[in-house]
């Protein structure tokens, strides 16, 4: 039971969340201007924050349930897991200072920061799982997979114009498929990364499981309010 738990919470964290890291890694495609970078925001802006959830939880999950291996990821990926931290941080702050302020070179650079942590995360999570995978992907090409992840999305929460350059990969009105494609592949990689870890877990399952089992239906509970709240496309810019 305990790594259905942390697959699930893993796998629920590629997926939800490397699309809003893919939507922040194609930004500069997207958005050619200072107001349509704005409403590529705005695409996202509902769910970064849920998403990010996903991870703790994961993080939580593991330090709990699998402290021999939570151990051995960070002992063995440091300088990986550092680059990882400071791409979040550095993500998060760009996408909520870029819209504190006004002033082209205020937004500017802090897009360059969305842009730049997005594609810190996406090679660092990239690194990470060839590590695991052991040389059976590489970080870049689980980095272009988020990227492409992330245009699906955006062609599903954006109109006109941003729309179709979003589009530009799922044929027109593809961009479910392109979407449930993509989420398969990132879900595929994050199983066979989990099939290579030396997945035993800690002798406190019994405890925490239970508790863990609890919260689940809460946190999909929430998930999927937002997602229903937030279902129609973007038409204008966010709180961002």
């Amino acid at each position: 039971m305990e790594i259905f738990v942390l697959a699930f919470f893993a796998l629920g964290y590629l997926v939800l969340a490397g699309a809003d890291i893919g939507v922040g890694m194609v930004l500069p495609y997207l958005g050619r201007t200072a107001a349509e970078r704005r409403e590529v925001i705005a695409a996202i802006a509902p769910f970064f924050l849920g998403n990010e959830v996903w991870l703790v939880a994961t993080a939580g999950v593991l330090a709990g349930l699998f402290p021999e291996l939570e151990g051995e990821l960070l002992s063995g990926n440091y300088t990986v897991v550092v680059a990882l931290v400071l791409s979040w941080v550095v993500r998060d702050m760009g996408l909520w200072l870029r819209g504190r302020m006004p002033g082209p070179r205020w937004q500017t650079f802090w897009d360059g920061a969305i842009v730049a942590g997005s594609w810190g995360l996406a090679l660092s999570w990239g690194a990470l799982l060839s590590h695991v995978l052991v040389g059976m992907a590489s970080a870049l090409v689980v980095a272009v997979l988020f990227a492409t992840h992330g245009l699906a999305f955006a062609a599903l929460r954006l109109r006109g114009t941003l729309r179709e350059r979003a589009a530009v990969l799922s044929g027109g009105a593809g961009e479910a498929r392109t979407y449930l494609l993509t989420a398969a592949a990132l879900t595929s990689v994050g199983i066979l990364a989990g099939l290579r870890l030396p997945l035993e877990p800690g002798t406190s399952g019994p405890v925490l499981v239970p508790v863990i089992l609890t919260l689940i239906p809460l946190l999909v509970a929430a998930q999927g309010w937002v997602w229903w709240t937030f279902r129609h496309r973007v038409t204008g810019p966010s709180y961002l």
